[in-house]
């Protein structure tokens, strides 16, 4: 049967046909619906884990326990499991064990513009690129084929145009896999140096033998047309190509990406008059084709920032623009992301915004948004769950420097399960005066609302352990701790005042409320008060002072004729911010007087 696909629901297709019973993840885009749609398949033991490093860990326990495992994450994901994927490169699988990293070129959702491919030269395994979702499910099911025939971990690198593009795919049965029994084996799984040290030369010895499959698989092939331009190509970077010259150039497309196959390169190589590697972003096939001394032009011509597209290759290799659909400019309307209506972050970061002398330290989240206008409240980010370490880090430098400054670190609750409770364990352990925030929006809330430890449900919304944000706080030696709500304002300023009052001891403040798009539980409708009556203006009262305005909430909006502000009714949920920052009290909840 065929059916339209994205990259992602495709991966999770190949994942259930290869016969795999182990799935694990942490939300990231563009790779967090690989997972979701995993967890579909009754076959497979499908979790959301609480950072990458654990996803990948349990996906290799599940290999060593003898059955077909898979992870997944998106590349700077990777940095965080990277300690155990170089390890268990020495080590070898039991069942197969498959993993995506999911590039993000043009940083769409991403903090940095990093290219995984490095990770499987640099650890030694086993790599594969998709161009499309029907080679994205078919390449999984070889991908476990090659890990267990060479005793590898497989990377699968995405990016964000595979993943989210979507692609008829044919499907098949699942595959019958029975699990390898396990068998104690310490001189292969325990990489103690005395055996790392034996251990690496299996590594070596292993890549020896995927050089020889890079040159026989059918996933490296030739397409031969004109032979004045010969392109070496991967990945979405082979659509792109095709896209521009058509058969007015040959093709060497690769799909097992690592090793290469230098000798099939080098055969093309000498079949056509002038020879391009196009890739996405790094130099990764260049560098190697040329250190084999094959001459080709990549980086010369094909730039090695933000994504490509079939203009940026027409120009680099034709000089020439490509015509494709053309959208005027004007026709293309600006719209910075922002906070939503309702968001619980806007009372808190509204209130923070007014403090002086104060440097507020961000995090990956939703709350990256605190920083733009109007409420521009954030300074900094640097990685997930990274906040409260580098506010750290500052109030050190502070201290010694002399500048009387404190230091807001804010992280949100999926974020703190993350990374966030080492931070904050640095925090307590060297008795940081940081004032350290945890914004509980009940839910993971920028990659499309994914369960956590602190939801109290599962990825398949079977209820569990609810980890409480505030009693892992106090376990962690904090001694000053509130919990607030921060669509209080008054509450929300009293609680921030209080922080700051403490100037020699650590602070947390976890703010409380779900977010607003978030299909409420049941304990979420007893605990909170979540009706979304709208919020109305009365223009008799309102006098035009756009108070209200800088609050950043996109339900608003400003009457330049009448000169009053006005509340789009159908995004409102009532949240009162609003309410509460109006110096007239012209803005009520509908059906109040």
């Amino acid at each position: 049967m065929r059916q339209l696909m994205t990259g992602d629901e495709a991966i999770a297709r190949g994942v259930y046909e290869a016969g795999a019973s182990f799935a694990s993840a942490y939300p990231g885009t563009p790779s967090t619906e690989i997972l979701e749609n995993i967890a579909q398949y009754d076959e497979i033991s499908s979790e959301w884990a609480p950072n990458e490093k654990v996803a990948m860990e349990a996906a290799i326990g599940a290999s060593i326990g003898g059955v077909r495992s898979f992870a997944a994450m998106k590349m700077v994901g990777l940095n965080v499991a990277a300690d155990p994927l170089f390890t268990f490169a020495y080590l070898g699988v039991n069942g197969g064990m498959v993993f995506v990293s999911a590039d993000d070129p043009g940083m769409h959702s991403s903090q940095n513009e990093q290219d995984n491919r490095n990770y499987a030269k640099f650890a030694k395994i086993a790599m594969m690129e998709p161009s499309d979702s029907q080679e994205a499910k078919d390449m999984v099911a070889e991908a476990y084929e090659v890990s267990e025939r060479y005793g590898t971990p497989v990377m699968i690198r995405m990016t964000t145009r595979v993943c989210h593009s979507k692609g008829l795919v044919q499907t098949a049965d699942r595959h019958s896999f029975s699990a390898v029994p396990y068998v104690k084996q310490r001189d292969k799984m325990d990489p103690v140096p005395a055996i790392s040290k034996v251990r690496r030369y299996v590594v070596e010895e292993r890549e020896e033998k995927l050089k020889e499959y890079s040159e026989q698989t059918a996933l490296n092939f030739e397409e031969m047309n004109d032979t004045k331009i010969g392109i070496i190509t991967s990945g979405v970077s082979y659509n792109y190509c095709k896209e521009v010259f058509g058969d007015k150039a040959s093709y060497l497309k690769l799909g097992f990406t690592y090793p290469l196959p230098l000798q099939k390169i080098r055969a093309f190589a000498d079949k056509v008059d002038e020879l391009y590697v196009v890739e996405e972003l790094d130099p990764f096939m260049e560098d190697q084709i040329q250190k084999a001394g094959i001459a080709c032009h990549g980086r010369d011509v094909i730039p090695g920032i933000d994504e490509l597209n079939p203009n940026r290759i027409a120009k680099g290799i034709l000089g020439e623009s490509y015509t494709g659909v053309l959208v005027e400019p004007e026709l293309i309307v600006d719209r910075p992301p922002a906070l939503c209506a309702g968001c619980p972050h806007r009372g808190f970061f509204y209130e923070l915004a007014k403090r002086k002398d104060t440097v507020m330290v961000g995090d990956i989240g939703c709350y990256a948004l605190g920083g733009s206008e109007p409420l521009n409240a954030k300074d900094m980010a640097l990685c997930m769950g990274s906040a409260f370490s580098l506010g750290h880090g500052l109030v050190r430098a502070f201290s010694k420097s002399g500048q009387a400054k404190r230091v807001v670190a804010v992280m949100g609750d999926s974020t703190f399960f993350h990374t966030g409770i080492n931070a904050l364990t640095e925090v307590s352990y060297n008795k940081s005066n940081t004032i350290c925030v945890i914004l509980d929006n009940r839910i993971t809330g920028m990659t499309g609302h994914q369960e956590n430890p602190g939801t109290g449900y599962t990825i398949k919304g079977e209820p569990t352990t609810t980890i409480d944000v505030e009693q892992v706080v106090q376990a962690l030696g904090i001694q000053h701790v509130r919990t607030v709500n921060p669509n209080d304002l008054s509450d929300m300023k009293s609680t921030l005042d209080w922080a700051y009052s403490i100037e020699d001891e650590p602070v947390v403040i976890i703010t409380k409320w779900p977010c607003i798009l978030k299909k409420f539980s049941s304990e979420d409708k007893k605990e909170f008060n979540l009706d979304k009556v709208p919020c109305v203006i009365d223009k008799e009262k309102c006098i035009g002072c756009k108070k209200c305005l800088t609050t950043g909430c996109p339900a608003l909006r400003f009457n330049l004729e009448e000169k009053k502000s006005e509340i789009v009714e159908v995004d409102c949920v009532g949240c009162k911010v609003c309410m509460q920052v109006c110096p007239v009290k012209a803005i009520s909840r509908k059906g109040d007087q």
